[in-house]
């Protein structure tokens, strides 16, 4: 089995992915300095399929950590690299750290595997687009000024890479631009799990309907959409993990797309935040308690990606709907309240 390193494997995304791989037949091997993730994942992961994968507990930004990685794993078929900080409003008050971490681990990552022949994945964004002129956004929009440090990392980060692929490398790099990730595995053995409050709307829900959090507020009802609130492109995580694997296969395929390339990852519609509250409420039976407050500032009122150019070249869609999202991480959230990690 080809083995492909999963950085970040434990996180919310990374767990995902990681069992998609095996499914599609690879070994995965994960590494995460668990900054961001629960260790107690591993075991759920060997929950679903049987076995604990490979972990390292590694800082890529590290460079002894680094090399201590490429010795012990040196031949490897691909990287998906999801290991990042991720959260908007802490990059805005700690810039610094963002820089640090999202940059070093990159640079030092494709530094120690340069010259190797791999096929690697970036966990890439939709911020990288901000308030886009035209609805549905392409992957040919304007990359805009980034609004936070967070988006700057992303911008940034690509730019690297093509870079790097420019430069003669062998390897060949798709960054998948990731719109509003939700939902859990049908297992409810691996799910999001923010550590202090959540930043993202499907876990503050689930957290509010459950009783950890008193209330939800939703940030605004006077934005120019059907219903007034923000309006997101929602995925499925789990469509979300399949889209690493195709983007696997297509670079396996041998098919020549420069060395380089971008692909919008969801579902090409837009659901505003009252839908995804209403949809929670009709898949769980459980009305939410929630209010409607100021806009937040910096917020994006809407956007939703072109996903032509994925369905078409990595032969993948999502399968899953917003209602399956709601009910999967409900039940992810129970599963947590009765077995804490």
């Amino acid at each position: 089995m080809a083995k492909i390193l999963v950085t970040g494997g434990l996180g919310f995304i990374g767990s995902h992915t990681v069992v998609e791989l095996i499914n599609a037949g690879y070994e995965p091997v994960i590494v995460d300095n668990l900054s961001n993730s629960n260790p107690k994942i591993l075991d759920q992961l060997g929950k679903i399929i049987g076995r604990k994968p490979a972990f390292y507990k590694l800082d890529l930004c590290s460079q002894a950590d680094i090399t201590e990685l490429h010795d012990k794993e040196p031949e490897l078929a691909g990287i998906i690299h999801f290991a990042a900080s991720k959260a908007v409003g802490e990059s805005v008050k700690e810039p610094l750290k963002y820089y640090q971490n999202n940059f070093f681990s990159l640079i030092n990552l494709l530094e120690a595997y340069k010259g190797k022949k791999l096929n690697f994945v970036f966990s890439s964004s939709c911020t990288v687009y901000g308030q886009p002129d035209e609805l549905p956004v392409t992957e040919k929009a304007p990359i805009k000024t980034a609004t936070s440090p967070y988006g700057n990392t992303k911008q940034v980060s690509e730019e690297i890479l093509r870079d790097v692929v420019a430069s003669g490398s062998s390897n060949k790099i798709i960054s998948l631009r990731y719109f509003n990730p939700v939902g859990a595995h049908s297992s409810a053995l691996i799910g999001e799990l923010p550590i202090g409050v959540p930043q993202n709307l499907v876990p503050f829900i689930t957290q509010t309907a459950i009783g950890k959090r008193q209330k939800l507020t939703v940030f605004g009802d006077d934005y120019n959409t059907p219903d007034g609130s923000n309006v997101r492109d929602y995925i499925h995580v789990v469509d979300l993990a399949k889209a690493h694997v195709a983007a696997l296969k297509y670079m396996e395929s041998g098919v020549d797309f420069g060395g380089y390339d971008v692909f919008n990852i969801g579902t090409g519609r837009g659901s505003s935040v009252l839908e995804v509250i209403h949809a929670f409420e009709k898949t769980t039976g459980v009305k939410l308690n929630y209010e409607i407050g100021p806009r937040r500032g910096g917020d994006v009122e809407q956007v939703w990606g072109d996903v032509t150019k994925a369905a078409g070249q990595l032969h993948w869609k999502t399968e899953l709907d917003v209602d399956a999202m709601m009910l999967t991480a409900w039940n992810w959230e129970k599963y947590i309240k009765d077995n804490p990690l």
